[in-house]
């Protein structure tokens, strides 16, 4: 949860029970019920997960209602924590990935979330297998044609306003508005019809990390009761649903899951998050046609005015010219200005500096300028591209691997768009057990002080077209 989305919030007064204790289970109590809840799952034929804030706190955002969670501080007048990283560099938990992996094995057959930190879309999770009720952060939409746009910015608003950016299709250049909800706004039906569609099917339905609170979302996982399913819920406080399920788990999120996947016998994938950026060379002959006057731009693949989050600033030199000044962009978009002879051919090295986050703090780029632009002839099989990127960054965990994706011509002004996809974290999940206490995820290349773009899925896809959401008291 984002500290900015608590700002943003329109106030209420009532935001339910918050500060609740935390219990926690003998170890002997909590192996017999991960014991059960893996029988549950492995047996189940129509399997949902309901996902709260509590499967979250281990990628370094705050709950809400915890003893720390961001209500609980502002009841008792305290200051809100500082977060560590950005917002946008969060990354999938241990959670998040397994869910992933029951996904893939077709065990998992849909997924609701109450979370607005987009990390059950970058873990890889289906986008017609997920209802995000409350919303993402990063995702913009059309209204006008469907489209959805996941950005690796975070939006700047919420309560379904218009934004800053248009639709990018020929047929429509709609506004965009964002899809978070604030306490006003009615739950959607696109996200809610399936959710209580899949809750009515489900013979399982495992909450998550969540208190159970907010209406009406937390009576989606009832509805599987009347057609003989069960509830499981793994949170580390009381919920006002516990009498209902058949098995409750007080523990840490991922302990309970890390177990339940070991006597699964299914193995926790790395998470490798790719992002995209674009680097657009424009030249001009000058008057007399002896020279060339050229820009080389490193901007965001989003548009025009979108940020470029992950790259804190970038370094420029020349390979073949010591002639040439180097330069440092600060100031996005990053942009270079130079003059140049018209039949000289170079080479220029970007070295992109990354933001707090990233898994390195930098990588090196060798872009060719000959200033003539590519027919648009060149078909670049770009899920091939990402997937050898990951098996890349896998095998041989570290991050900065990069690839081009699409090159495409600009006619006026003249111009050719390069877009590369990057590395920027490798994520490897350690097996952890109940009587452990250390975190699940180590971040190679990086520190885990703090704690996630293209990973798996789609940057814009289109999607067919309740009651306001309230704490329940």
């Amino acid at each position: 949860m984002s500290l900015g989305y608590a700002e943003k919030l329109s106030y209420i007064e009532d935001v339910g029970k918050v500060g609740m204790s935390e219990i926690f289970e003998p170890l002997h109590v909590l192996q017999e019920k991960i014991e059960r809840l893996a029988v549950m799952i492995r047996k189940s034929k129509h399997l949902v997960v309901f996902t709260g804030a509590g499967i979250s706190t281990s990628c370094g955002i705050p709950d809400f209602r915890g003893p720390k969670g961001i209500w609980t501080l502002q009841r008792e007048g305290k200051a809100l924590p500082q977060a560590s990283l950005p917002f946008h560099r969060a990354m999938p938990s241990m959670t998040h990935m397994a869910l992933v992996e029951l996904e893939k094995a077709g065990i998992l057959q849909f997924v609701i979330s109450q979370n607005i930190d987009g990390l059950h879309l970058r873990s890889g999770i289906p986008r017609d297998k997920l209802a995000e009720l409350h919303g993402n952060s990063f995702m913009e939409i059309c209204t006008s044609c469907g489209t959805e746009y996941l950005r690796d910015f975070e939006v700047e608003t919420i309560g379904l306003k218009e934004t800053l950016r248009r639709c990018s299709n020929v047929d429509c250049g709609a506004k965009l508005r964002d899809t978070v909800l604030d306490w006003e706004d009615a739950l959607p039906p696109k996200e809610m019809n399936p959710a209580e569609k899949h809750c009515r099917m489900a013979d399982v339905v495992l909450c998550l990390g969540t208190s159970l609170q907010i209406t009406p979302a937390c009576n989606l996982p009832l509805k599987s009761l009347r057609g003989g399913g069960k509830i499981v819920i793994v949170n580390l406080q009381e919920t006002p649903k516990d009498k209902k399920a058949s098995l409750v788990i007080h523990g840490f999120v991922d302990k309970v899951i890390a177990g339940v996947m070991d006597r699964l016998n299914m193995r926790i994938s790395p998470f490798v998050r790719i992002d995209l950026f674009q680097v657009i060379l424009t030249h001009t002959l000058s008057s007399d046609k002896r020279f060339v006057n050229w820009i080389l731009k490193v901007a965001s693949v989003h548009g025009h005015k979108a940020p470029l989050p992950f790259i804190k600033h970038v370094e420029v030199s020349f390979l073949d010219g010591p002639n040439y000044k180097e330069a440092i962009l600060h100031k996005q978009p990053f942009q270079l200005k130079r003059r140049t002879v018209k039949t000289k051919i170079f080479e220029v090295l970007l070295k992109l500096i990354f933001s707090d986050g990233c898994g390195c703090v930098f990588s090196q780029i060798k872009v060719p300028i000959d200033f003539k632009v590519s027919p648009d002839c060149t078909n670049y099989d770009k899920d091939a591209i990402l997937q050898k990127l990951r098996d890349t960054a896998t095998g041989d965990p570290c991050c900065g691997q990069h690839e081009v994706i699409d090159k495409k011509p600009i006619s006026n002004p003249k111009s050719e768009a390069t877009v590369y996809a990057i590395v920027t974290n490798v994520v490897q999940y350690n097996k952890t057990t109940p009587e452990s206490n250390g975190t699940a995820m180590k971040i190679l290349n990086g520190g885990l002080n703090g704690i996630g773009g293209l990973n798996g899925i789609q940057t814009s896809w289109k999607r067919s077209r309740s009651g306001k959401r309230k704490p329940r008291t």
